[in-house]
């Protein structure tokens, strides 16, 4: 075993096999979008469902991303990369077997956390196997992955459901993941070194449970609430969100007395830089995935899209990130990290519009063509927008304290993914119930998205001027 006073040297072949296994969780974020209407057809189940399929990976994956990167630390990076990957391919069979959608669901959170065992052994171990050049170079790799995967899942899954291979339908878009999580398996214990780290910091278990009882009491009436007519259990746990918040808070004050490492450290959530990265984690990265579940279930139940036809609408919006992702750095460099994001909403808030209108007015007959300007709007936006978040949120943040910070922000951007379908899926699910018409559905659940971005580009206004204003005090009162 290597320490990171030792660390391992880590070959290109490594570097291959370490974004093979990130490619993993990340696909199975947008391959299943366009698997959601075969799937409910299949169970017979309501958007609700469907949005709470989506959203316990995301939760799963979230609160337990912390504890993956812990456990690494302690038990090594490979070992623990390897058991993510074999958990995730035993939860994907289960995923592809599954008759219930209560077992779907169940093997679903098994991947969320099998993710969280995956993506934190990526970075640690590029982290201590690569310096200068080679280090650069991989964390391109690793940034550009994102919009790769995103483009590959949609079209993969697109066409594997619309194929129909050996008649499995849906599953195939969870089977898929086993022979890729084998050539991972099997690569891995030749090509990659082991790491870790002589005193790694404890697990926050305590933390990690309240945070879990606080995601379940907002998700679980979210994407229920609208079928059990809002009941008094539905409004209960709304009602625990509160003093669940509050016990968090407690708890990580005390773990952080005690020299134990929390979840959420209250001495970062005290600086406005990570404050509001958090804020604008919560805001964008909800939109980003509720927009994903809507869309596809619009494209597919309301306008009559193939599976394959649903995954090529997105492909331009795919290619417009990875591009726009590419330049961002230069972008960032030049106007600086809050112009850039205010850039970016406004550009993906004239998409949002531009997308609402082109759906009225082509409707029902949307197409990868006349979608094509308001999907390439919302990926140059939304490619500015990722950039900026880590940027400001650990813009403040002290060296010692780098991993800590970005653990936070890791975790609260997954439980955001997780939650996102259950925001904007219950808002398209009451308006179709209501209206019984898809495009109402999307046209709402898209107001809703457009006006949460307006109110993230007038707080990032509003903290860029905080910001300017701290920065002239200081010149004048250097002392």
């Amino acid at each position: 075993m290597t320490s990171l006073n030792s660390p391992p040297k880590l070959a290109n072949s490594g570097l291959y096999v370490l974004l093979a296994g990130q490619l993993l969780p990340m696909i199975d974020f947008s391959i299943v979008n366009v698997a959601l209407d075969a799937i409910s057809r299949s169970f017979q189940v309501s958007a609700g469902a469907l949005a709470l399929m989506v959203a316990v990976y995301g939760v799963a994956f979230a609160v337990c991303l912390a504890m993956g990167g812990r456990l690494g630390d302690s038990f090594g990076r490979r070992r623990v990369f390897r058991c993510g990957v074999l958990l995730f391919g035993i939860a994907s069979l289960l995923c592809g077997l599954a008759d219930s959608i209560w077992l779907l669901l169940a093997a679903r959170a098994l991947q969320g956390v099998a993710a969280a065992l995956i993506v934190p052994q990526v970075l640690a171990t590029i982290h201590v196997g690569l310096s200068g050049h080679a280090h650069s170079r991989a964390l391109g790799f690793y940034g550009a992955i994102g919009g790769l995967a995103f483009i590959f899942g949609q079209v993969l899954g697109g066409y594997l459901v619309s194929a129909d291979v050996a008649g499995m339908g849906w599953r195939i878009v969870f089977l898929i993941n086993l022979p890729v999580c084998g050539a991972v398996l099997a690569s891995s214990y030749r090509w990659l070194p082991e790491s870790r780290v002589e005193h790694a910091a404890t697990i926050d278990l305590p933390g990690t449970l309240l945070l879990t009882g606080v995601i379940l009491s907002v998700l679980l009436p979210l994407t229920l609430g609208p079928s059990l007519q809002w009941s008094r259990p539905c409004l209960a746990l709304l009602a625990a969100v509160l003093p669940l918040l509050a016990a968090l808070w407690r708890t990580e004050l005390r773990q952080e007395r005690r020299g134990v490492t929390p979840l959420l450290p209250p001495s970062l959530l005290r600086l406005p830089s990570m404050r509001f990265g958090l804020f604008l984690g919560v805001l964008f990265f909800a939109c980003w995935s509720g927009f994903m579940f809507v869309l596809a279930l619009t494209l597919q139940g309301g306008a009559g899209r193939t599976p394959s036809q649903s995954g090529d609408a997105f492909v331009a919006l795919g290619a417009a990130y990875f591009v726009a992702s590419l330049q961002s750095s230069r972008l960032v460099a030049r106007l600086g990290k809050v112009t850039t994001l205010v850039l970016g909403c406004a550009i993906q808030m004239t998409g949002l519009v531009g997308l609402m209108l082109t759906l009225k007015w082509v409707w029902p007959h949307p197409g990868v063509l006349n979608l094509l300007p308001a999907t390439v709007l919302i990926g140059i936006g939304q490619a500015f927008i990722v950039s900026c978040f880590f940027r400001i949120g650990l813009s403040d943040v002290p060296a010692e304290q780098a991993g800590a910070g970005s653990s936070m922000l890791s975790t609260i951007q997954q439980t955001a993914f997780g939650l996102g379908s259950a925001l904007l899926g219950t808002v398209f699910a009451q308006t179709l119930h209501y209206d019984g018409n898809y495009l109402a559905g999307a046209l709402a659940a898209l107001i809703v998205e457009f006006f949460l971005m307006l109110v993230l580009t007038l707080c990032a206004v509003a903290y860029r001027q905080r910001q300017q204003r701290l920065m002239l005090a200081t010149s004048l009162c250097p002392g």
